[in-house]
């Protein structure tokens, strides 16, 4: 390998729409027709990790996602790519003798090696957490100026949630109005802290690869559904938006929760209302909203709001972490895991949240009592082996830099480039 090799590593959230993005008016710069509002998620349960390098040594650029090497020579990457060498600054490391010009940036070549270290293409918004984690790495490492917001609006042409993922909390991407998309971009309303009671329950349903892309399925809903128009315009989801900012302000959660339910499946309304119709929910998903729905209903005010992205999984919003230990129960008596099941391998990322829900082993979840609200009702059913997992989780911060001091945490060689 010739020369030096000048290298970044990024960590970046994935995130959850509360008010869903579906439809673009624009396919080629991922314009959409209508805001969406998304919580960012803990990247320390749920993340993408990208090292990018350059060096005057590659002669191409290449990737790698999670271990295998993919093309590059896709629109979405190639737009990312352009745009931030487009603006590219100069960038000096005199320890180690690097020297790169401005105009220099363009002849060079980058590898890029990216991990998610949750499942790709499942509904779990990894092409968010990808895309925005490449766009951040990429300014970093071409000393880039650009504020999140300006590279939100990059992000974007990558994969349209991407931009939400360049900050935490909760995040509005602003649909604009310019032809060009310049106006299209990501905005932070409050930051992680803002309301930290939340606890997020993620019901992962099927882990596998979605059979409709949400690309094809948005293109098709555009095409054919009446509805996604009735949606877009001013009588549904711009005033969704007005009032989801005020809920999320206020912490008012019962308008919180109300919203989200709706607007998730209103969501799979439009995907339904679809030609050909699409199916991203399946059985148990349905049964998670009705084991919701009754538990909301016997209270005086929601306790767990709901949303389902493109897939199947439930991501489920806790109103406190009480309420989380309760919902866990509720979720472990309905979905128990199979008999020889290690709880720790059952529910992932913050995994305390097993003792608060009393839950130590295999023997807790069957000695679980029927919930509350399910007393003098026909025996509830017990339905083991239909949820691959629970990840517990919380809202959390935007993109990290991770030390460069810290070479155990790129995922390419510093002395070939190559992954490790």
């Amino acid at each position: 390998m010739a020369g030096w090799i000048h290298m970044v590593t990024a960590r970046t959230p994935t995130n959850i729409a509360v008010i869903k993005y579906w439809g673009k008016r624009d396919e080629s710069l991922i314009l959409p027709v209508n805001d969406s509002i998304s919580v960012t998620l803990d990247p320390e349960h749920l993340c993408t990790t990208t090292t990018v390098a350059v060096s005057p040594g590659f002669d191409q650029d290449r990737m790698w996602l999670n271990g295998k090497e993919i093309s590059l020579s896709g629109g979405r990457y190639q737009n990312c790519l352009r745009e931030i060498r487009a603006r590219a600054e100069d960038f000096e490391d005199n320890e180690r003798g690097i020297k790169i010009a401005k105009q220099d940036w363009q002849k060079l070549r980058v590898h890029i090696a990216s991990y998610n270290n949750f499942p790709t293409a499942a509904g779990l918004a990894s092409s968010a957490a990808g895309f925005a984690c490449l766009v951040f790495a990429l300014a970093k490492l071409m000393n880039a100026k650009e504020d999140p917001s300006q590279l939100s609006a990059i992000a974007r042409q990558g994969s349209g949630s991407a931009c939400r993922s360049l900050y935490g909390g909760f995040v509005k991407w602003i649909m604009g109005k310019e032809e060009n998309g310049s106006d299209s971009l990501a905005v932070q309303l409050v930051d992680e802290n803002h309301w930290d009671d939340l606890v997020i329950i993620i019901a992962v349903v099927s882990s596998r690869q979605k059979e409709t892309s949400s690309t094809t399925g948005m293109r098709d809903t555009v095409e054919t559904s009446m509805l996604l128009q009735h949606r877009a315009k001013v009588e549904v989801v711009p005033k969704r938006i007005v009032k989801m900012e005020e809920a999320i302000q206020n912490h008012d959660f019962s308008s919180f929760a109300q919203l989200t339910c709706s607007d998730s499946n209103q969501f799979h309304a439009v995907c339904l209302d679809t030609c050909p119709p699409i199916f991203y929910m399946n059985d148990t998903s349905h049964r998670i909203i009705s084991c919701i729905e009754k538990w909301n209903r016997s209270e005086e005010s929601p306790q767990v709001a709901y949303t389902f992205d493109a897939g199947p999984n439930a991501v489920l919003i806790a109103r406190n972490r009480k309420t989380a230990a309760l919902l866990l129960q509720r979720m472990l008596y309905f979905f128990p895991p199979s008999a020889d099941t290690d709880m720790s391998s059952y529910v992932l990322g913050d995994k305390s949240i097993l003792k608060d829900a009393g839950i130590q082993g295999i023997n807790d979840v069957d000695a679980l009592p029927p919930p509350p609200e399910m007393k003098d009702k026909v025996p509830a059913q017990r339905n083991g082996g239909e949820v691959s997992y629970f990840i517990c989780t919380r809202p959390g911060r935007g993109p990290l830099l991770l030390s460069e001091a810290d070479e155990s945490l790129a995922l390419l060689d510093h002395s070939t480039g190559l992954p490790k």
